[in-house]
Order: structure tokens, then C-alpha cells, then sequence
């Protein structure tokens, strides 16, 4: 155990590299289509400001003046981070680097929950990047629940363009009353538009942001064919260039917004993602999330007519 977390401790003092053009696991260049960049128009953070350790202390590591977080697993522990504010709507983004080698079972969650709040009735937003038992072959998979309808999961996969393991990648997720929006180096990734068929199990209430690494063995490669293989630990993701802007809560337990995020009541909105160029997607996000969906999506649940009989009521709007 003290061999593991000394293990850690080394890689700590390991400097981190900054963005590279994509490149696949096969050495190819990729160039996917060129989109806006959402994540200019908002602030960069540091970790320290906008989040603090959830669990597994030992197993995070500040870098950068606290700018970049290393969150690790080994075999008695995952790490995670929490946001220290709860939002209702926003942008939510980081830069990620996952670990390389050998990394079946592991989850890297990226995501947003109300869970402790609501256990019964809960919202979430996921990113959840999947390892594998080859190296470098991390998936891609994205979920989401409103007011409790977990027994619907909604998942989708994608089969990424670069390896997620050599550089840091931008995950980010915007939520608003139009629609939700899961975008990988700002290209849409996938699109979860609010209209009268999903309404019902729409995330509604005000989350918290999470990022944690955990051992999913039970079901995450595979579904748990290829367990986490401690002899490689501690496997270790990196985070950084943290962006958190959304309506802040006052109170964990209402679903109002707070002062803060609404001016004369309800009469006007300060959602920063409530404006025009937020409600859709532009021509080229369209264009990006078509050729993602083209190329890279390997799974969606509304196509698994084995798991549905009857398919959700989304996916027939």
C-alpha cells in the first residue's frame, strides 16, 4: 500500500504536457471539423477555486499552483473532486488527460449530480471514459438521468479520434432549458434536445460538478469481462483549465436560482448559456456532431432493440 502511494507521489512531480494536434493511437492525424470554440468565450479557473477533494485524499496530487489536479486510483482507492458551488444551468468544462497502459475496469467520470441531494430522485449529466484491456483504447460514453429514471439508461458510445492518454482533450457540457450538449475539443459529441418527450426526465434541479476515477470492474469493459489489473497502478488522470459558469445556488435543497442568476425575480435571466447562439447548435457544430455520429458513435440506446422492446418515447420524436 505505501509502495502505491509512494508510486503516486513520484508521478506528482512529474510535469504534465499541454495541447497537441490529435493523433490517433496508429500515429494517423486526424482533423475533424473545424467548430466555434465555446470554451474561449468563458474563464479558466483553478482547480483550487472551483472544486475540493471528494474522497481518496492520498490520491490527489495539486500541480500548477493548484491550476492542474493529478486524481488517481490504486488498489485501496479511487480520488475524486467536487465543485465547491452547485449550479442550475451552465458551461462546465476541463482539459483531461487519461492514463495510459493497460487500464480495463477503470472509469474517469466527468460529470455533473444531485444525487446526495435528491437520492431518490436525482438528476446527472455524464461524461464516463471507459478503459480498456488494449492500451490506449479508452471509450467514450455519455449518459444522462432526470428525476430519478435510472432504470432508462440513455447511454451512448464513441469511439474517440486521438489517444485520449498522450495530451489533454477538452470535455465539456452544456446544460440549459433548450438542450444538452456533450462536446469533445468543442466538436458536439451529442445533443439531447428538451422537447415534450423527454420532458419528463429532462435534468431539472441544480447539480454539482464531479470528476472521479474509480474501479468499475463489474461492469465497465466488457460488461466486467476484464477486471482493473492492480499491477499496473496507480493509474493516474490529469485535469486542468477548469471552466465553471453557470447559475449559482444558494440553497442545495430549492430548484430556484439564487440572486445571482436571476435579475428582477423571473423577469430577466443571467444564464450565461440562455442566449440565442446557446438555444441550437450552429451550422458547424451541426456539421461536427454529424460527422462524429457518422465516423465515431458505436452505440446508441436508441438502437438497441435487444435492451428495448419498447423504445424510450425520445427516440420516436
Amino acid at each position: 500500500m505505501a509502495f502505491l502511494q509512494d508510486k503516486f507521489l513520484l508521478l506528482c512531480l512529474v510535469t504534465f504536457s499541454g495541447f497537441l494536434l490529435p493523433v490517433s493511437s496508429r500515429g494517423l492525424v486526424y482533423r475533424p471539423p473545424t467548430v466555434e470554440r465555446l470554451t474561449d468565450r468563458f474563464p479558466r479557473i483553478p482547480i483550487t477555486q472551483g472544486m475540493s477533494t471528494l474522497f481518496g485524499p492520498l490520491n490527489v496530487c495539486l500541480k500548477n499552483n493548484g491550476s492542474y489536479a493529478d486524481i488517481a486510483l490504486d488498489k485501496s482507492t479511487g480520488s475524486g473532486l467536487i465543485s465547491k458551488n452547485i449550479y442550475y444551468h451552465g458551461f462546465f468544462s476541463a482539459a483531461i488527460k487519461l492514463p495510459a497502459g493497460v487500464t480495463s475496469g477503470i472509469v474517469f467520470a466527468f460529470y455533473m449530480s444531485n444525487t446526495n441531494v435528491f437520492p431518490n430522485n436525482h438528476d446527472e449529466i455524464d461524461f464516463e471514459l471507459l478503459g480498456s484491456a488494449e492500451r490506449s483504447q479508452w471509450v467514450l460514453q455519455t449518459n444522462m438521468y432526470g428525476n430519478g429514471s435510472v432504470n432508462t439508461g440513455r447511454e451512448e458510445k464513441v469511439s474517440l479520434w486521438f489517444d485520449p492518454t498522450q495530451q489533454f482533450h477538452e470535455y465539456t457540457i452544456l446544460w440549459n432549458h433548450h438542450h444538452i450538449v456533450f462536446l469533445v475539443d468543442n466538436i458536439p459529441v451529442r445533443e439531447v434536445i428538451h422537447n415534450q418527450a423527454i420532458s419528463s426526465v429532462y435534468p431539472s434541479k441544480p447539480m454539482s460538478l464531479y470528476t472521479t476515477i474509480w474501479d468499475g470492474s463489474a461492469w465497465a469493459t466488457n460488461g466486467g469481462k476484464y477486471p482493473v489489473n492492480y499491477k499496473y497502478a496507480p493509474f493516474v488522470g490529469s485535469l486542468g483549465e477548469l471552466e465553471i459558469v453557470g447559475c449559482l445556488m444558494q440553497d442545495a435543497n430549492s430548484t430556484k436560482a439564487s440572486a445571482g442568476c436571476l435579475k428582477n425575480t423571473t423577469v430577466s435571466s443571467l444564464d450565461p448559456v440562455d442566449g440565442e447562439e446557446y438555444a441550437r447548435l450552429s451550422k458547424q457544430q451541426m456539421a461536427g456532431l454529424d460527422w462524429v455520429r457518422k465516423k465515431h458513435t458505436t452505440y446508441s440506446y436508441c438502437k438497441d432493440t435487444t435492451r428495448y422492446k419498447v423504445m424510450p418515447p425520445e427516440c420516436n420524436a
